[in-house]
């Protein structure tokens, strides 16, 4: 966690107010950090449902694979999270050590262990030692809170420099309901799921196969169109816990994804996850610079996420952004090993309102002074014209600094 608040981070936190059928409390354990708390505990009421995405990398932690096994079933009692040991690449002694975990926190919950959600955070290929936790999860089951939720997102923090929260109060039919939000996330970003670790709550009586479908949904644009440096982390892991209780105030459980009550929640949700979303890439590891990609004219909406990708994880690109530079030489570099349709020819490129490049060579109107200006700004929006179809699409990403070699060359260490 870093002592230094990216520049890029937002101007104030949103004040999350409580999710009935939900407390937690966050736990010093010590598994890696000293003098600051690592282990968030959330309890659920009986019959939350949830439903999850998780990281597509083939070599994913023993968490991850934890709670694959147990979406299925989609039930849950209990959360665990620790930040400073992802449990990844740690074989046996990585599954033991879930399975020892969601026992310690179904003694101290009262749940099964097979409605214990767990995540980790952190070094991968060290061991991590699950009897660190009996103590921490004895001391939170004894101090469950339901506020201040900052607390929260605070005790999942790695190399991020400020804790990432929204909520929103939307009606569920007609009755209103609470969706909160928090996750981490700086470094090791690409969008293979979802991205890194992120939690949302709200209190709606919705069934579990169909919050599946909203969160799938709902990451496409949102959490799958991040990318910080390209790497996807053996961790990813996004849950979305629904506890049911508004059922107390009139609300009536939604059992079929085209029910009309969803619609507000839908879009509310969605939004949710986008603001998360780019909260993470306002956060990446040594960033001074947002950068919002869109692709349009591709043959495609597919084809044009993946050019849009292609710019994004360009580290050409990215350091030119980062110096000021508005390269488009390096965007057309981008787009044309993406290995999908383009015409050099009816390629039109942006900076801002600021058009460069069009037909294949600079814009005739091009005024290196006004670009320039422009690039000094702290959110740099890329356009992209393929001149080819309807498809469309937008990514984000941010600049690539000094600052990243620091971080990541010191992480061990």
């Amino acid at each position: 966690m870093s002592t230094t608040v990216s520049p890029l981070a937002p101007k104030s936190v949103p004040e999350l107010k409580p999710v009935p059928g939900v407390t937690f409390t966050t736990v010093a354990a010590g598994i890696r950090y000293k003098g600051r708390t690592d282990v968030l505990a959330m309890a659920f009421e009986p019959g939350t449902t949830v439903a999850g995405v998780t990281t597509r990398s083939l070599c994913p932690s023993a968490p991850v694979e934890w709670c694959r096994e147990l979406l299925k079933k989609g039930k849950a009692g209990a959360l665990v999270v620790n930040s400073g040991n992802a449990n990844a690449f740690t074989g046996m002694k990585g599954r033991e050590a879930t399975s020892l975990t969601a026992d310690l926190a179904a003694q101290a919950f009262g749940c099964k262990p097979t409605e214990v959600f767990l995540a980790s955070t952190g070094v991968i290929g060290e061991p991590l030692d699950a009897n660190k936790f009996e103590a921490a999860l004895t001391e939170a089951a004894g101090q469950l809170v339901d506020w201040p939720w900052l607390d929260a997102a605070r005790a999942i923090m790695t190399t991020d420099t400020f804790p990432k929260l929204a909520t929103a109060t939307v009606l569920l039919g007609d009755v209103p309901v609470t969706i909160n939000g928090i996750a981490k996330g700086a470094g090791m970003i690409a969008p293979d799921m979802a991205t890194m670790l992120s939690f949302v709550f709200t209190d709606a009586p919705i069934a579990a196969d169909v919050l599946q479908k909203l969160l799938s949904k709902g990451v496409k644009t949102t959490f799958n169109a991040v990318t910080i440096d390209g790497d996807t982390s053996t961790s990813d892991t996004l849950l979305l816990f629904a506890t049911g209780t508004a059922k107390e105030r009139g609300a009536k459980t939604v059992k079929n994804i085209d029910d009309p009550a969803l619609k507000a929640f839908k879009r509310a949700l969605t939004e949710l996850l986008a603001d998360l979303a780019e909260q993470v890439a306002r956060d990446g590891e040594g960033a001074r610079k947002l950068v919002r990609i869109t692709v349009t004219g591709a043959v495609s909406n597919k084809s044009a996420r993946r050019i849009a990708m292609s710019i994004a994880n360009s580290p050409l690109v990215k350091t030119a952004v980062a110096g000021e530079d508005a390269n488009w030489g390096r965007v057309v570099m981008a787009v044309g090993k993406a290995g999908e349709p383009a015409d050099r020819d009816l390629l039109s490129i942006s900076f801002g309102d600021i058009r460069v490049a069009h037909e294949g060579a600079r814009d005739p109107d091009y005024d290196e002074t006004a670009v320039s200006d422009y690039m000094k700004n702290d959110v740099i929006d890329l356009t992209v014209d393929l001149g080819l179809g309807r498809g469309t699409d937008r990514v984000l990403t941010c600049d690539l600094t000094k600052e990243y070699v620091a971080i990541n060359g010191d992480y061990r260490s």
